[in-house]
């Protein structure tokens, strides 16, 4: 199954081509240019250089979220469009168990803590295990404050590596802590399609009407809004 793989959950966002065997291509920028500018250009590119055209691809996935509420749209409405003119299958994932596969580079049995910096003294996290070289969800995604994600590790025996945009501000919160901590080389700390593509193998197709964002949280202008609705 070849599947074409969408990541734009933050400030990085790139697109891969992966199969039954593994990876066959990625493209990822970290330019701070808006995804709505790169990451379909990326696509094309990237399946011209391959000489592959949609109807080459069997599954097209993205990571649905949690992240940037405006990447997190712009992928979703990308993948949901392409799929739409292709009549191909979609699949939206995790963006935390997308990250999570980055740390199946580290050994078996680490904690892999995936941590996106989700603003307001937050963080988007979710953690996982690597058993048998896939990473094992030890808790749901969830947005949490420092004290909450330093409670849920401090005791671990097991080596621990961040994963994220988050990186190294929760590693400051851990640095105090007796623990095998490590922050993932940078190269694995950024999301990845690659990481899109290795979930979505996992997960069960869906048809385009039922791929939607998560974002756990409210928007900034609808916290606002409530804010004034109710006079708070």
């Amino acid at each position: 199954m070849r599947i074409l793989g969408f990541e734009s959950s933050a400030k990085s966002a790139s697109v891969a081509v992966c199969d039954e065997i593994g990876l066959i291509s990625q493209h990822f920028q970290n330019s701070g240019l808006t995804h709505s500018r790169t990451l379909l250009p990326m696509a094309e590119d990237m399946l011209k250089n391959l000489s592959l055209t949609l109807s080459d691809i069997d599954l097209i996935a993205v990571a649905q979220g949690p992240g940037s509420f405006t990447g997190i749209r712009i992928g979703v409405s990308a993948v949901k469009g392409l799929a739409w003119a292709a009549d191909k299958p979609v699949c939206g994932v995790s963006t935390l168990l997308a990250m999570a596969y980055n740390g199946v580079a580290f050994p078996e049995g680490s904690l892999i803590c995936c941590v996106m910096d989700a603003k307001r003294s937050q963080f988007y996290n979710a953690n996982f295990v690597i058993k048998d070289g896939i990473p094992v969800r030890l808790c749901e995604d969830r947005a949490i404050g420092t004290a909450k994600l330093v409670e849920d590790i401090e005791n671990t025996n097991n080596s621990v590596f961040v994963i994220g945009d988050g990186a190294s501000m929760c590693y400051n919160a851990l640095e105090n802590l007796k623990l095998d901590a490590h922050i993932a080389p940078e190269p694995l700390r950024h999301q990845s399609a690659w990481g899109v593509c290795m979930a979505a193998k996992r997960e069960n197709a869906q048809s385009v009407h039922e791929l939607l964002p998560v974002y756990l949280r409210l928007s900034q202008a609808e916290r606002e809004r409530q804010d004034r609705v109710f006079g708070k």
